[in-house]
C-alpha cells in the first residue's frame, strides 16, 4: 500500500509539473497568411505625369520700332486674320524722319543736275581746246589743264548720283519704320494676350517687345508634359495618352504623342524629356495653360497571368523557410524589390534574375516560387515564367491569429511574452 500511494504521488507531481509547463510556458500558435488568388486577365501599364495645355502655334506680334501706343484695335479673345490692324504706334516722328529723307533726295537730285552741266562745259571747252592745239594757238598746259577739269566733271557727276542712291535707301528706310508703325496680325488667329495699353511707350532698342500672343487654332492643341529619364524608355510617337484637368472632374480627354523631344532638362539633378501630345479641342471647352494630369499608356497586354504586387513585396518570417527547412530556405533574401538570386534563362541565352513570391505549402508553411515578372500597371504584374500556375494563391500578407486579436482568450502564461517572440518572427 505504501508503494502504491508513493507511485500516485509521483504521478500526481508529474502532472502538476506538465500541467504548470503547458500553461505557463510559451507556445508557437501557427501563423495565418493572407493571399490572394494568382488570376489571368489584362494589364495595361502606364506612365503618368504632370502637363501645361497650349496651342499649337502662338504666334509673338511685336513691333520693330519703337513709341508710344496711340491706339489699340484688338483685344483679349479678338479674332483677327493676318493683316489687320491689332495696334498703331504714333507716327509723327517718323513721318517727320520721312519727310527729311525726301527732302535730301531732292537736294541729291538737284546736285546730280547740277554736275552734269558743269560736265557738259567741261567737255564743250576741252573739245574747243582740243581744236585750237592743233593750230598752236593755245600751249599744251591748257589742254592739259581742260582734260584735268573735264575728268573732275566726269567724278563729281558719279558723286552727286551716288548721293542720290544713298538718299534714297534713307527715304525708303524712313518709310518703311513709318509703315511699322501700324501693328499687324500675321496670322489668322484669336488674341489670348494683350500686354500693352494706349499711351505705353514701347522700346525695341535691344528686344522686340511683346505687344499681343496670338493663337493659330484653338481647335487643336497640345499637352507639353516631362517625363523622368526611368521612363521615357517606353514611350513613342503614336502611343495613346489619356489626362484630366480641374475644370472638368471625373472626365478623361483623349490624345495620342506626337513628338518625343530628345533635349533633356535638368531641375535639381533630375532628367526629364518634353514629351508632346496631340489633343482636339473642338468644343473649346480645353483653355490654354490648364494644367493635365496625363496617364501615357506604355504596353497593354490581354489574358496575361498576374498576381497582386503585393505577392512580390512579401516576405515570410524566417523562422518560417529557414528553421523549419521549408523550400526556399536556401533562397537569399534582398530587398523586396529584387529579391532573389536564382535566374531563370530566356531563349537567347540571356540570363533574367527573377523574383520570388510565395504560396502556402501543405505542412502550412510558406514555400517559395521564382517567377519572371513583366508589366505592372501599379495595383497588379504580369508573370512571362516561372512555376506559378493559376490555380495557386500567393501570399500578400500575415493575418493576425484568433488570440492576438482577443488578449482574454489567452491560456495563463501565454502572453506578452508570446508576443514578443512573433514580433521578433520566431
Amino acid at each position: 500500500m505504501r508503494k502504491a500511494g508513493w507511485i500516485v504521488s509521483v504521478l500526481v507531481v508529474a502532472l502538476a509539473i506538465a500541467g504548470y509547463v503547458f500553461f505557463s510556458g510559451e507556445r508557437k500558435v501557427p501563423i495565418r497568411y493572407k493571399t490572394a488568388p494568382v488570376e489571368r486577365g489584362p494589364v495595361v501599364s502606364v506612365v503618368t505625369a504632370t502637363g501645361t495645355i497650349n496651342p499649337v502655334v502662338l504666334v509673338q506680334v511685336g513691333t520693330q520700332v519703337s513709341g508710344m501706343i496711340q491706339s489699340l484695335h484688338a483685344d483679349f479673345n479678338t479674332i483677327v486674320k493676318a493683316g489687320d490692324v491689332v495696334a498703331r504706334i504714333d507716327p509723327a516722328p517718323f513721318q517727320a524722319r520721312r519727310d527729311q529723307a525726301a527732302a535730301n533726295l531732292q537736294m541729291a537730285k538737284a546736285n546730280v543736275a547740277r554736275a552734269r552741266t558743269d560736265l557738259a562745259q567741261r567737255k564743250r571747252e576741252l573739245d574747243r581746246t582740243q581744236s585750237l592745239i592743233k593750230q598752236q594757238f593755245v600751249s599744251q598746259n591748257e589742254l592739259d589743264v581742260a582734260i584735268t577739269a573735264h575728268q573732275g566733271a566726269t567724278a563729281q557727276l558719279e558723286l552727286a548720283e551716288s548721293q542720290v542712291k544713298q538718299a534714297e535707301a534713307t527715304l525708303n528706310a524712313a518709310e518703311l519704320d513709318l509703315k511699322y508703325t501700324v501693328i499687324r496680325s500675321p496670322v489668322n488667329g484669336i488674341v489670348i494676350a494683350r500686354n500693352v495699353e494706349v499711351g505705353q511707350t514701347v522700346a525695341s532698342s535691344f528686344a522686340t517687345p511683346n505687344l499681343f500672343l496670338v493663337a493659330l487654332d484653338l481647335t487643336k492643341m497640345q499637352v507639353d508634359t516631362n517625363v523622368s529619364e526611368s521612363d521615357i524608355g517606353g514611350i513613342a510617337e503614336g502611343k495613346e495618352a489619356a489626362f484630366s484637368v480641374d475644370a472638368y472632374p471625373g472626365q478623361q480627354f483623349q490624345g495620342r504623342i506626337r513628338q518625343v523631344r530628345n533635349a533633356p532638362i535638368s531641375v535639381q539633378n533630375v532628367v526629364t524629356y518634353n514629351v508632346v501630345i496631340g489633343v482636339d479641342n473642338r468644343d473649346l471647352r480645353l483653355k490654354p495653360g490648364m494644367t493635365a494630369n496625363v496617364a501615357i499608356i506604355v504596353a497593354r497586354k490581354d489574358d496575361v497571368l498576374k498576381v497582386p504586387n503585393a505577392a512580390l513585396r512579401f516576405t515570410p518570417p524566417k523562422s518560417e523557410y529557414a528553421i523549419s527547412g521549408a523550400p526556399g530556405a536556401n533562397v537569399a533574401q534582398s530587398d523586396p524589390g529584387s529579391k532573389s538570386a536564382r535566374p531563370l534563362l530566356t531563349g537567347g541565352n540571356e540570363t533574367v534574375l527573377s523574383k520570388t513570391v510565395w504560396k502556402v505549402g501543405l505542412s502550412g508553411d510558406p514555400e517559395a516560387v521564382p517567377v519572371q515578372p513583366g508589366i505592372s500597371d501599379g495595383s497588379v504584374t504580369e508573370i512571362v515564367g516561372g512555376d506559378l500556375k493559376e490555380v495557386d494563391a500567393v501570399i500578400v500578407g500575415i493575418e493576425s491569429s484568433r488570440a492576438d486579436r482577443n488578449p482574454q482568450a489567452l491560456p495563463p502564461g501565454f502572453g506578452s511574452g508570446q508576443r514578443r517572440s512573433r514580433d521578433r518572427g520566431l
